[in-house]
């Protein structure tokens, strides 16, 4: 358990700022994490590594020369917003792109995606890696869809050594991927890890026995069996790594591997180096040759009694990066940097950012969203109730506050850079950064980057026209769909959005008319959104439920075929001169 705790609220946030002033010479607070005390140089990736807190020294202590350039750190076990994640990317970024990494989690997925949409529409090229190691989550033949565990500390080394060697964004994400396809890991829990200020643990396992393949959010394995000697602990997770261990070839992996040994909490280190020789002999056995092996606490998750064993299967290029410099607070290798860098004298703000220039034709456009924002804002504001109480049928009871939340969030936040001289674009990007923000959740997110989307087809520097609008509809759409992952028939908002995207399109392209064909597909949206009803749902929340959810349609796709019918009644009243 955890000992020391103010506010357990507050736990991530007061272990972040210590962490800052204890390594000055390494780290500065940013928003929502941490950006290395030196700026990066110019042009070079900025490679922007996090995730929920309660894992150090992933993320945070990988920040420096070699590895990482910031960290955006969420709380305990929880994605950073997609505003942290940002405005860590903005402090960190100098003109040669950003490089965003972490485990594949759902909520990581969403709302880093969220922040590459705003940088993206900011001109910022943006990569995403999604570390996918875990052997345990996922079959081998969809190896990228598999969840992140220590994996990311052999990922994020190789990726920061390539950086520092002088690679491109381009080079820097293919050396990323290579290094993410040739990881894989495999762990044991012995006892499950208590959140600070909790009572118990999260999950316990049985006396005498182990978990198999467990995760490092609290989540149990797949399996108990009974507990093992240490060598058998060592057999089991080598022999459950080395089944996906690829051919050997001339001029790719020849049978050396980069190994990392991982406690994750509560597992000391004696008991990891008697792990640890067992393992190598029997990587002796088997003919591979250990390259720089790690043994410790790397990516750990509080206080869970457990170890993870991580292999990366080197080839030429992978072996150099894995062995190059690297010098950060949590990990180290080779002579501490002695590089001349420029010391930070600033990082980015939330609220503080200048207002682009815009035009008067602009500036009218950007009225006009403010008044569009507030229509869906009343319409959530009057159906927080219908939509509560449909998502405590088939989710958590909370989609109508969220809403609520997040449209009041969007107009206020519209308004105020309207007020500082804002333009349609730069309306539009606040309004999503403030939805995702107060909304929280899945559905924050994915509104939040539907109206950062939207967002790019407008101007701060010219008006707009009924094609601009479709399309802007069209953009956040398609946003929504891409960084959810659902389809059609999952029971999620995407089964109104896709028939609704389908009959804007055409409509739009039979009348020119954006009012009309807006209506035409809300009522579209709305008579799928009621047929959820039938379906089970697959994923999102209410996917736990199961047959459960049938009889009642999902909340997500009602909302949004109300919003959209509220908002083609404006662009009706409005006409097309007010059209934002």
């Amino acid at each position: 358990m955890t000992y020391l705790v103010n506010d357990p609220e507050q736990f991530a946030t007061d272990a972040l700022r210590g962490y800052a002033a204890a390594h000055p010479e390494h780290v500065v607070l940013a928003h929502g994490g941490v950006v290395r005390s030196t700026e990066t140089p110019q042009g070079q990736p900025a490679l922007v590594i996090g995730g929920g807190s309660g894992h150090y020294p992933a993320f945070a202590g990988w920040i420096g020369p070699g590895m990482g350039h910031g960290a955006p750190c969420g709380n305990i076990f929880s994605s950073p917003s997609a505003s942290q994640v940002y405005s860590v990317s903005r402090s960190a970024e100098n003109g040669g792109g950003v490089i965003l990494g972490f485990g594949n989690y759902a909520g990581d997925v969403l709302h880093f995606g969220q922040a590459a949409e705003k940088l993206r529409a900011e001109g910022v090229d943006v990569r995403i890696i999604r570390v996918s190691d875990d052997i345990a989550s996922g079959p081998a033949e969809d190896h990228r869809d598999r969840r992140g565990v220590a994996g990311d500390l052999v990922v994020f080394k190789i990726a920061g050594a390539a950086i520092e060697a002088g690679a491109d964004i381009d080079e820097a994400e293919r050396v990323a991927w290579k290094a993410n396809d040739a990881t894989r890991s495999f762990g044991v829990a012995f006892e499950g890890c208590t959140l600070p200020g909790a009572d118990g643990a999260l999950f316990h396992v049985p006396d005498g026995e182990m978990a198999i393949g467990l995760g490092i959010h609290g989540e149990p394995g797949i399996r108990e069996v009974p507990l093992g000697t240490g060598s058998e602990v060592a057999d089991l997770l080598l022999d459950g790594v080395l089944e996906e261990e690829p051919e050997r070839s001339d001029g790719g992996y020849q049978g050396r591997v980069g190994v990392v040994l991982n406690g994750l909490g509560s597992v000391k280190y004696e008991e990891l180096f008697l792990a640890y020789g067992r393992l190598a002999e029997r990587f002796a056995e088997k003919g591979l040759t250990v390259v720089a092996p790690e043994v410790g606490e790397h990516v750990t998750s509080l206080d869970m009694a457990g170890l993870s064993l991580t292999v990366v299967f080197l080839d030429d290029e992978l072996e150099q990066f894995w062995l190059a410099p690297a010098d950060t607070p949590a990990f180290r290798r080779g002579a501490p940097d002695s590089t001349e860098r420029t010391q930070r004298t600033s990082v980015h703000t939330p609220g503080e950012e200048a207002i682009p220039e815009s035009s008067p034709e602009s500036r009218e456009v950007a009225q006009s969203i403010v008044e569009a924002l507030e229509v869906l804002r009343a319409t959530a504001s009057e159906h927080q109730e219908y939509f509560g109480k449909l998502d405590a049928v088939a989710g958590d009871g909370d989609h109508g506050q969220g809403m609520a939340f997040g449209t009041r969030g969007a107009a206020e936040a519209a308004r105020a850079a309207l007020d500082k001289g804002a333009g349609a674009r730069t309306v539009l990007l606040h309004a999503g950064d403030a939805w995702a923000e107060e909304a929280g959740g899945t559905s924050g997110a994915l509104w939040g980057a539907a109206l950062t989307a939207a967002g790019s087809v407008f101007d701060d520097a010219r008006g707009t026209t009924p094609d601009d609008v479709v399309r802007a509809l069209l953009t956040g759409t398609d946003a929504i769909r891409r960084l959810g992952g659902a389809e059609p028939g999952d029971k999620t908002m995407v089964d109104a959005i896709v028939p609704f995207r389908e009959a804007l399109e055409t409509e739009f392209q039979a009348s020119s008319d954006a009012a009309e064909s807006t209506g035409r597909a809300a009522a579209v949206a709305r008579e799928a959104a009621d047929a959820t009803a039938d379906i089970t749902a697959r994923l999102g929340r209410s996917r736990v439920l199961g047959e459960k959810s049938v009889g009642t349609p999902d909340p997500g796709a009602i909302s949004f075929s109300l919003l959209m019918a509220a908002l083609a009644d404006h662009f009706g009243a409005a006409g097309a001169k007010q059209q934002p």
